[in-house]
Formats: C-alpha cells, sequence, structure tokens
C-alpha cells in the first residue's frame, strides 16, 4: 500500500476512537502484530499477536472505562510503510479520574494490515491513574 493508504488506514482508525468504536482497528489487524509498549515501567512489553493486544493490553485498559476508551488524533505524519500520529486520550475512569494521556503513536502497516504498533506517552500518569500492569496479565498474553 501506499504511504497515502496507510495514513488514510490509521486515520480511520482514530475516527472510530473518537466515535467509540473499534471496528477498523479489530478488522485489519494482523494476526501475528505487535504492540510495543516502550519505557521502563510495569506496562512496558510487547504484545505479540491478535489475542496478546486485543485481551490482553487493551482488554485489561478497557477494564477501567464504564463506556469504550476514547483517543483523538491531532497530527498524521506518513511514509512508506509508517504513519506517525500525535494523539490525546479523553478518558474518564469508573473511580471518576480523568485519564487524559498523550501519545505518540508509531504505526507500520504491511500488505494493508496493522502489523506494529509503537506507543509513547506519559507513563508516570499511566501508573498514577491506572496502576501497575498485572505480571500475570503479560505473561497470558506473550507468544
Amino acid at each position: 500500500m501506499s504511504a497515502a493508504a496507510n495514513k488514510k488506514l490509521v486515520q480511520q482508525v482514530y475516527t472510530d476512537s473518537a466515535n467509540r468504536s473499534g471496528t477498523t482497528f479489530v478488522d485489519n489487524l494482523a494476526e501475528d502484530a505487535t504492540w510495543i509498549v516502550t519505557g521502563q515501567y510495569s506496562w512496558s512489553h510487547e504484545f505479540r499477536g491478535r489475542d496478546a493486544i486485543n485481551n490482553g493490553l487493551m482488554g485489561h485498559f478497557r477494564s477501567f472505562f464504564a463506556v469504550r476508551p476514547r483517543t483523538l488524533a491531532s497530527n498524521f505524519i506518513a511514509e512508506g510503510d509508517y504513519v506517525v500520529v500525535e494523539a490525546r486520550g479523553d478518558n474518564v475512569t469508573k473511580s471518576g479520574v480523568r485519564y487524559d494521556n498523550q501519545y505518540c503513536m508509531v504505526w507500520r502497516i504491511e500488505d494493508g494490515k496493522i502489523k506494529e504498533i509503537k506507543e509513547y506517552c506519559d507513563s508516570a500518569l499511566v501508573e498514577r491513574v491506572l496502576g501497575p500492569f498485572p505480571a500475570e496479565r503479560k505473561l497470558a498474553a506473550a507468544v
């Protein structure tokens, strides 16, 4: 796919997120995709495979919210297989705490499918609001 087509795919993922839907993401996630949470904190991990991403990482993340989490993109840069996105969350946890993290996400698209996501965010906010990522969920999510 072209850089423009890759950018359009990722833009649609964020449009869905703004509407609290996840169909474009799930429908276009490669079976062997990887989501890398960067950094040196408890959430840092390489979640390998569609199930590890959807049920491990995202399943745990979604459990903190009464409604599907929303992330709003403000900038897209595309070149080749890569799309880089600046985004910000717009969320409130079930306990009433705002969770509006800022993100830089690097997406790699291969043959029209989401192959890799590398997430950069405010790790101190993640741990302060959501707490540590459960180690047993990391092990269950690893392939």
